[in-house]
């Protein structure tokens, strides 16, 4: 009897202490969470729900099953913690997981978590699902995953591992989906790779990986996605890869492969993508592709790839996506090519293919986007390319197209862009604009077409870029409702043999370039150009254009060109250009002007060039204006015209002896002589020689160098000088360069002023730039606006050496420490040429041959544009970068781009603000394609501007940023 009281008393007290152990045990899970909510960093307060009320919980409810992100089962059994895009960040010990022994799902994705994966994860032996994707967990992925044996997916895309791929995730049984894309991830990819056994997702891109690719990976069986491209392979792509029977995505894109492409990839009969662009792949297109009939995307661009288009290819009826730009294809564009049901996107530029497009094409595929352009194609455009309605981009530029234009353009509603210029197009311009309503960008120029402009132009609601320049016989008037295009930018009119009149400028706001030279316009320029309030340049030289010169074009307020040369315009120039703060160049040569040159600093900084050919203009950089008021008035000044003649005496006499010093400490045989461009008073060369503060100074410049010596001219203004010696029997030709450099206007350029020289030496006065060079500023934090404002404003001057300079100018010394700033910050290119006068002084036989007065390109130059393009892509590296990235050409070309993104975003501290990561990618992406290793794949400076700058308003035709910058040479 006392043994069952004595029993009855222990069971009664350890009832409750069994429910409160019980309790307890039940509340682990939120004492767990809030201890690991207390290690994060949360400023966002996403984890504010997470708490524990105070008092008594007699119900022993589980608090954690009701906090955000926390999944319980009946049992209120913790099984899923769901922590993605809650702004989290911080390290993570991982000392909590212990806990969570039934936790099947585990989501810390979209976040800021960095420093080491915690290895207590690995303790979670019921995982099924672990995604930590898109954080910055670094160092080497630590061991002990194979302890996950319940694991079916493991997404760590996106951090910032480095070391080795670990091979310990191969024997995860039940594996399907491994993502280790987008970290720092060295060496080879382990061989262990091939050995999965449900696989069905493995992407490895974006990393570090080297090596040879593992032929071993021909063995997944399950394998339906493999993305392995954007890294630093050895060697060339396995033929057991198409022993991958299950696959349907193959990317390669970006990854250093060479050799030829094996044909077993064509055993790949359930492939639907395939991306081995970027590559150094050489040989022919395997005729075995053929076989893949679920085909949809192919895309071999960018390689070494040669010979035609196999007709086998024809076979490919679900075929959506054909890229093979930037090769080395030869022949002509098969028929069949038309015949393909699916097609919607065909890129081949920059290739080596000739004759006829097939003329079927358009009438059986829904075409989106046809880029043949810089081939040598000839014939018709196809006349039903836009039959099915859908085509939005269509560029044959740089081909030998003949005939009239398709009359189908003029239906084709849906078309965005269209580039046809550099051919032989004839016949009148089909296009009916009232039925182009998303129309942005035209380009007809460079042909022979007539029939003049399409009257309804102003009835395109989108059209930005409008340009129909060199067709010599179009003829015809301007459209009197022209400027009213409510979004128009760019209308370029310049030889096309135009007559008539200027129509009136009504509701031109978003007007900034008008080109309408070289045509046969009369009459006067309408006043209500004054409305164009964002136009920066209005060219209507060598026309018939009379009246006076509209004062109302002094008031726009960012027009920097404004050319009215070779015309009949008479009456003065109005003074009010003098105040203005953006005008660059003002050209009146050669009309019927009157009057004083007013006598603003502006206007004197044009140069004689810009107003001679006006017999009744006067005033500085021309001659003096006849006085009209005497100086003595009455003869007892006689006194005074004698004393002050003694004093002129005098200083004549100083003077002379100051200039024969110079003259004998110079040991110069030869007399000085002097030429002033635009922006330099006519001095005469004694008055610059006398402005030098110290002739020493000056002497110790080591010639042809960065080097330079400031000086104060007589009216105040400061150049920077820099010296050059030579031998007399090259003076000529260095002389012509010298001018041509100086006739380069524009306002991203360092503007030479003038120079004077001798047989023996020359001292070249430039504009003084107070606020130094990008170099020493490489490493200023800037906003990235700014920072955008710097690579268009280098990209602009040399876009305008490069295409608007006839011949062409290369830098040929582009680097960071030779752009500089002006007073607004705006960059310049300074020593442009400076290597070519270097070689023009050494007797460069390339150098002296440049067909200067045919306006040719010969090849040497173009090798150096090619390099400047490439130093180009190197700066805005350096932008990018704040200075890390220093001559990173052909580094950047073998590096993961989702590294070098994040490694850019970070310095440039942008977040999640989409908008400039979008535009940090996309100058990325230019800047790669600049750094080509091959010259001839890199876009030219016109193209590689037009990417920069117009991105914005494609957009919503350009899918990704890739796309857009792949096609930098077909814009």
């Amino acid at each position: 009897m006392e043994i069952f009281h004595c029993c009855f008393y222990l069971n009664f007290l350890l009832i409750p202490l069994m429910f409160f152990v019980a309790l307890s045990a039940a509340d682990l899970y939120s004492d767990a969470l809030l201890s690991l909510k207390s290690e994060l960093v949360d400023d966002h307060g996403s984890l504010e729900d997470w708490f524990v009320p105070s008092g008594y919980n007699p119900s022993g409810k589980i608090y954690a099953c009701s906090w955000s992100g926390v999944k319980c089962n009946k049992n209120s059994t913790v099984t899923g913690l769901d922590l993605s895009m809650k702004m989290l960040g911080g390290a993570i010990s991982g000392k909590q997981f212990n806990v969570f022994t039934e936790l099947v799902d585990l989501n810390l994705s979209y976040n800021s978590f960095s420093g080491q994966l915690p290895v207590g994860i690995f303790n979670l032996t019921s995982l099924r699902s672990l995604d930590i994707s898109r954080n910055n967990f670094s160092g080497h992925f630590p061991g002990g995953v194979s302890g996950l044996g319940n694991l079916v997916v493991l997404d760590a895309f996106s951090n910032s591992f480095s070391g080795s791929l670990p091979t310990e995730v191969s024997q995860l049984p039940h594996l399907k989906v491994l993502n280790l894309a987008g970290s720092y991830f060295k060496g080879p990819i382990p061989s262990e790779y091939g050995s999965f056994k449900s696989l069905e997702f493995l992407h490895l891109a974006g990393n570090m990986i080297s090596g040879s690719i593992p032929p071993e990976l021909g063995k997944l069986k399950t394998v339906t996605h493999v993305e392995i491209g954007y890294n630093f392979y050895q060697g060339s792509i396995p033929w057991q890869l198409g022993n991958m029977s299950e696959l349907q995505y193959l990317d390669i894109a970006y990854a250093n492969l060479s050799g030829s492409i094996p044909r077993e990839l064509g055993n790949l009969t359930k492939l639907e993508s395939l991306f081995l662009f970027r590559n150094q792949l050489s040989g022919l297109l395997p005729g075995e592709f053929s076989k893949i009939r679920s085909l949809a995307s192919l895309d071999l661009s960018d390689n070494l790839l040669s010979g035609r288009i196999p007709e086998s290819l024809l076979e490919l009826k679900s075929l959506r996506l054909l890229s093979l730009f930037y090769n080395d294809m030869s022949g002509t564009v098969p028929e069949g090519i038309a015949e393909l049901p699916s097609l919607e996107t065909l890129l081949i530029w920059n290739n080596f293919f000739s004759g006829n497009l097939p003329q079927s094409l358009g009438r059986n595929s829904n075409l989106k986007w046809v880029d043949v352009s810089t081939n040598n194609f000839n014939g018709s455009i196809p006349a039903e390319i836009c039959l099915q309605g859908v085509l939005f981009k269509l560029m044959l530029f740089s081909n030998n197209f003949t005939g009239g234009l398709s009359t189908s353009l003029s239906n084709c509603s849906s078309l965005v862009r269209l580039r046809l210029e550099d051919n032989s197009f004839s016949g009148e311009i089909p296009l009916k604009f009232s039925r182009l309503p998303d129309i942005t960008y035209v380009d007809l120029s460079g042909n022979k077409l007539t029939g003049g402009i399409p009257i309804d132009i102003s009835q395109a609601p989108n059209l930005e870029y409008f340009n129909v320049s060199n067709n010599p016989e179009l003829g015809s008037t301007i459209p009197a409702q022209t400027w009213s295009s409510p979004l128009l930018q760019n209308f370029s009119a310049s030889s096309c043999g135009i007559l008539g009149y200027l129509p009136p400028f009504q509701n031109c706001k978003s007007i900034s370039v008008v080109e309408l030279s070289m045509n046969s316009l009369e009459g006067t320029v309408p006043e209500s150009v004054s409305n164009c309030q964002a136009l920066e340049r209005f060219a209507l030289a060598n026309n018939n254009l009379s009246g006076h010169i509209p004062e109302e074009l002094a008031g726009v307020p960012i027009l920097g060109v404004l050319d009215l040369s070779h015309n009949s315009f008479s009456g003065p120039i109005p003074a009010k250009f003098g105040s203005s703060s953006s005008l660059l160049l003002l050209n009146v040569s050669f009309n019927d002007i009157s009057g004083t040159i007013p006598s603003a600093k502006v206007l004197r900084a044009m140069g004689s060039s810009a107003f001679i050919g006006n017999p009744k203009l006067c005033g500085k950089p021309l001659r003096p204006c006849p006085s009209s008021v005497a100086i003595f008035g009455s003869r007892g000044a006689g006194k005074l015209i004698w004393i002050l003649l003694l004093c002129a005496g005098v200083i004549m006499f100083i003077t002379l002896s100051i200039l024969g010093i110079i003259y004998i400490q110079r040991g110069s045989k030869s007399q000085w002589k002097m030429i002033s461009f635009a922006g330099l008073p006519q001095f005469t060369a004694n008055d610059v020689l006398m402005s030098f503060s110290s002739i020493e100074s000056m002497d110790a410049l080591p010639p042809l160098s960065a080097s330079a010596c400031k000086a104060v001219l007589p009216t105040g203004i400061t150049v920077s000088v820099k010296k050059i010696e030579w031998e007399a029997k090259r003076m000529g030709v260095m002389l012509e360069f010298i001018t041509q450099i100086g006739n380069a206007r524009h306002k991203n350029l360092a503007r030479l002023l003038g120079f004077c020289y001798n047989k023996h030496l020359a001292y070249l006065l430039y504009d003084y730039t107070p606020n130094g060079n990008l170099a020493e500023k490489i490493r200023v934090k800037r906003e990235w606006a700014a920072k955008y404002k710097i690579v268009i404003g280098i990209a602009k001057g040399l876009c305008f050496l490069h295409h608007d300079c006839s011949p062409a100018i290369a830098h040929g010394d582009l680097r960071s420490s030779n752009i500089v700033f002006d007073e607004n910050m705006e960059p310049q290119l300074s020593e442009f040429g400076f290597k070519h006068l270097l070689e023009l002084n050494k007797g460069s036989l390339a150098a002296a041959t440049s067909k200067r007065d045919t306006g040719d390109t010969n090849s040497a130059t173009k090798e150096e544009l090619y390099r400047d393009v490439y130093s180009f892509g190197e700066i805005m590296l350096e932008i990018l970068s704040n200075g890390r990235l220093t001559n990173s050409g052909a580094s950047i070309q073998s590096k993961s781009r989702e590294v070098a993104l994040r490694e850019i975003y970070n310095e440039n501290e942008v977040g999640t603000n989409v908008p400039v990561r979008e535009e940090i990618k996309l100058v990325l992406e230019v800047a790669t394609l600049c750094t080509r290793s091959r010259p001839s794949d890199r876009p030219s400076m016109e193209n590689t501007l037009k990417l920069l700058s117009e991105w914005k308003s494609n957009q919503k035709n350009n899918p990704t940023i890739e796309a857009a910058a792949a096609a930098a040479a077909g814009l």
